[in-house]
């Protein structure tokens, strides 16, 4: 779906090819997570739009194509230009008669649940089978305190969903963040076209905090306020309107983990231009946990640089960050001496169970772990190539050709898998050579 050639991305398997040493500027796709807010927010303003820098996955193009079956809106994917362009019809979002398919796309179906709650009529929102494991059941919970009804056909709280739209009246709403933080940024975004002003009390602990910061930075872009208490409480006053117009996406932190994980483990340099001090993904802070290894790293306000040093084991709560775990699990296995990985029991709810995936592969390969519920130890020591299996999970994909760079034999299994977020990916890889 991705519109990227490579032929890698339809093999059945590569071998990664070790490289002795790098020193290079990387260029990284724009973030997954910023496009994924600025077509929400895009397709609900009821203006043109246009995003540059965007991510052209398949993720952004499954979330693309579903915003347009709501009919209010059209849109214009320019692969080449990275730049993704919508166009009011100027009729009612309205709930299409065919079901909404989104693959594995996990934000995207989040957001939609909410967004199905605008749209008069009965709107059924469904993924691939891994989608229809995972839990939805919070957000679920919450949609019916605003006016929204909001099921799993299937009674277990995970998708196929339908939504009864058309009476998003907003109010007062409570939901849990303990499983995702994605559930909250989707009521912030849809609240404001709300009939009221919206309250969100969050009960318990939110996880992965950042991912509300990009949410409230991309809504203020566009012209919305929203008040808060912390992460307890946020409202979102009515009769706010989205300023439409164009859009930036800086570079995706997440995918930029890969290539600062790589100068980490072979004792070179990456240079990521384009993101910095001031970017509100949390998976820059990344970088300063390489830090805490060894590595020598410089954050500046548009880039970030990362250089080899001698590695060392220590104990990081990834809460904040949980998708550059397996990026940070990668370079443990090189360092000296035990990294304890801590709070991380998102992972077990994610394209694949994220915690199992990466401590039963690493030991494929030689490398001792130890595997907790919400945490894991890697060991670090000797490791030898293997072949990896990937849960058609892209980050898995990427962190153990990541680890092929200095091991041996490493043979990556459904390479084409890393589309869903990063389609260059093979690509930005060679570049490195």
């Amino acid at each position: 779906m991705s519109g990227i050639t490579d032929p890698r991305l339809k093999a059945e398997e590569l071998t990664v090819e070790p490289l002795a040493a790098i020193d290079h500027d990387v260029k990284v796709l724009g973030s997954k997570s910023y496009t994924n807010r600025q077509i929400a927010v895009a397709a609900l303003s009821g203006k043109e739009g246009v995003i540059d820098g965007a991510l052209i996955s398949d993720d952004t193009v499954f979330f693309t194509k579903a915003v347009e079956s709501f009919g209010h809106v059209t849109a214009e994917i320019d692969h080449e230009a990275a730049r993704i362009s919508f166009t009011p019809t100027g009729k009612p979002m309205s709930a299409p008669q065919e079901e909404i398919f989104v693959g594995g796309a996990g934000t995207p179906l989040r957001f939609l649940i909410s967004m199905a709650g605008l749209a008069e009529g009965t709107t059924t929102i469904t993924g691939n089978a891994r989608m229809q494991e995972r839990p939805f059941g919070d957000l679920l919970a919450a949609l019916p305190g605003l006016g929204v009804e909001a099921v799993a056909v299937r009674g277990n709280g995970s998708p196929p969903i339908r939504v009864t739209g058309g009476n998003f009246v907003g109010g007062k709403t409570k939901i849990s963040g303990a499983v995702s933080s994605q559930y909250t940024s989707s009521l912030l975004i849809s609240s404001v076209l709300a009939k009221q002003d919206t309250e969100i009390e969050i009960v318990d602990e939110l996880v992965s905090k950042p991912y509300v910061e990009m949410t409230l930075a991309t809504l203020a872009e566009h012209g919305i306020t929203v008040e808060r208490d912390g992460y307890r409480w946020f409202k979102v006053p009515a009769g706010q309107s989205f300023k439409g117009g164009h859009a930036i996406v800086e570079p995706d932190a997440s995918g930029l983990s890969y290539f600062i994980a790589a100068a980490a483990i072979l004792g070179g340099r990456v240079t990521i231009p384009g993101i910095g001090s001031t970017s509100h993904q949390g998976d820059v802070g990344l970088v300063e946990v390489l830090g805490r290894m060894g590595a020598h790293t410089e954050v500046t306000e548009n880039s970030v640089t990362v250089k080899g040093g001698q590695l060392r084991g220590i104990e990081v709560d990834m809460d904040a960050m949980p998708d550059v775990v397996p990026s940070l699990a990668a370079v443990a296995a090189f360092a000296e001496g035990p990294t304890h990985i801590t709070n991380i029991a998102s992972l077990r709810v994610k394209e694949c169970d994220r915690i199992a995936a990466v401590t039963t592969e690493l030991r494929k390969m030689g490398v001792k772990v130890d595997e907790y519920d919400d945490a894991m130890t890697v060991h670090g020591g000797p490791s030898h190539g293997a072949v990896i299996d990937t849960y058609d999970d892209h980050r898995i994909a990427m962190t153990f050709a990541i680890m092929g760079l200095r091991t041996p034999g490493v043979v990556i299994k459904d390479p084409g898998c890393v589309a869903k977020s990063f389609p260059a990916f093979w690509q930005t890889l060679d570049t490195l050579r």
